[in-house]
């Protein structure tokens, strides 16, 4: 028999076009977080000195001066009780940061400075020692430090110019943690793994890939969201099991169709799966324009009366074409995006026809407004 090289060069190059695209896996630590380990926000109220006469106006912010008066007593430094301070130089602040888990006292962390007062810049500020308190009210960091802006601002004859924000900045490595926070992770013989998006197939295709990789009963799904794993009995081989667990790779289930709608700002977002089917939509704008013009009545010389201004209005209403449009289903986003665009619609008005469409149920897809 004689095989032809021609048509098996042919099968070769025709062969990748049948096979199906590769599915797109993703580790579960992009997936998903164990239970207990996460950031815990902390707040501090201080005091930032050195700026160059851009502080808070004490007439104004009482607070600044108050804070001030007794920061100096602390130190030992007592104010006659008469005493008016006009401090240019000292600003009132809001200090955030951020904890991050398994941190150590003796550990650094970033800390953001805000003005709470009426501060022209804090362009070149110190900010004293302040404590950072965590939710519960206790101290876990302490910041100070030099700030330095990336913006810039300047004032004067009632005209102003600001470059970038220059009432708040970072101060990198600003706090240096002083408590722990307490992790129990799998002292009680398992740990918990949460998936960011609650799904039954994600959350099965997990407990499969960790039982077929680290034997198998290690992993049950608990819900749609929480995957119980049993911890190894010697507590150094934690750190490793949870790595391995960590870059095992699953086929997340795909997203069901899904349009978010902003209210506020009138933005539109779909997804890859979302649907429509043959529609008609009629579309028109409606505008109303008001104009007042003042119109003054001016009396005859000899009849004694007044000059008297009144406002004259015109009222114009104008509505464009509202013809029916047929809205081709479409089995693509691309084919989806299209058929809307044909509309001519705004997105304010786009809001309102996909809400239309979703009621009468040629919107395959939930509908999100946020």
């Amino acid at each position: 028999m004689k095989i032809n090289k021609h048509l098996l060069l042919c099968l070769a190059l025709a062969l990748p076009l049948f096979a199906g695209a590769p599915a797109r896996a993703d580790r579960l630590k992009d997936v998903a977080s164990f239970q207990g380990v996460r950031d815990n926000p902390l707040i501090g109220y201080g005091l930032m000195v050195g700026l160059d006469g851009s502080g808070d106006q004490t007439t104004q912010t009482p607070f600044t001066t108050q804070s001030l008066n007794n920061m100096l007593t602390q130190l030992g430094i007592t104010l006659p009780p008469d005493s008016k301070m006009q401090l240019k130089n000292v600003a009132a602040v809001m200090v955030t940061a951020v904890l991050p888990p398994f941190a150590r006292p003796g550990q650094t962390i970033d800390i953001t400075v805000s003005s709470m007062g009426n501060a022209k810049s804090l362009r070149g500020g110190t900010l004293l020692m302040t404590p950072l308190k965590g939710a519960d009210g206790q101290v876990y960091a302490l910041a100070q430090g030099n700030m330095v802006l990336g913006g810039v601002g300047a004032s004067g004859g009632g005209s102003q110019v600001k470059i970038n924000q220059v009432s708040s900045g970072r101060i990198p490595a600003g706090a240096i943690v002083e408590r722990a926070v307490a992790s129990a992770m799998g002292d009680d013989g398992s740990f918990a793994l949460e998936l960011n998006a609650g799904d039954f197939g994600t959350a099965q295709k997990a407990v499969d890939a960790i039982n077929q990789n680290l034997g198998p009963n290690t992993a049950r799904a608990l819900d749609a969201r929480v995957i119980q794993i049993r911890a190894p009995a010697n507590p150094d081989d934690r750190v490793g099991f949870l790595a391995r667990i960590q870059n095992l790779e699953i086929t997340p289930s795909r997203v069901g169709a899904k349009v978010v709608i902003n209210a506020r700002t009138g933005s539109v977002v779909m997804n890859q799966s979302v649907r429509v089917n043959d529609c008609a939509v009629a579309h028109g704008s409606l505008s109303v324009v008001i104009k007042t013009e003042p119109v003054v009545s001016q009396p005859n010389p000899l009849a004694g009366g007044v000059t008297v201004v009144a406002p004259r209005s015109q009222i114009e209403v104008s509505q464009e074409g509202g013809a029916l449009q047929i809205v081709q289903a479409g089995a693509s986003l691309s084919d989806v995006v299209k058929g809307l665009n044909a509309l001519g619609a705004n997105p304010q008005d786009l809001v309102s026809i996909l809400q239309a469409m979703k009621s009468v149920g040629a919107l395959r897809a939930e509908l999100e407004v946020i």
